[in-house]
């Protein structure tokens, strides 16, 4: 809760309690600034609703935006060592073929 809505929920409480307070002793002014005061207290409270719910959507849209972030790098560096491996097999192939080449040369040179 934040201060908009405690401050707005007081306001409503302290309303009431002059709106009755007033009714009770006959004092139309007094019923009346409670019922003001009422009104006050919800458009406070509702402000209070609003910030709060663009709040909570500010935190779950960077929450999911630090998620991308992380599958995007997670991505990119298993890219790069899939990258990595496939270079180091073509160079262990071509490695391979030379050795062969060598001894077959070997051979029929003895």
């Amino acid at each position: 809760m934040n201060k908009d809505q405690a401050s707005g929920k007081a306001d409503q409480v302290t309303g009431k309690i002059k709106q009755k307070t007033g009714e009770a002793l006959g004092n139309q002014g007094m019923a009346n600034r409670g019922v003001a005061d009422q009104a006050k207290g919800a458009a406070k409270e509702t402000w209070g609703n609003a910030k709060d719910a663009v709040h909570e959507k500010a935190e779950h849209r960077e929450h999911e935006a630090e998620d991308r972030a992380n599958r995007t790098r997670e991505d990119v560096s298993n890219k790069v060592q899939d990258i990595k491996n496939r270079t180091n097999d073509k160079i262990d192939e071509q490695k391979e073929r030379e050795h062969l080449e060598h001894k077959e040369r070997e051979r029929r040179s003895a």
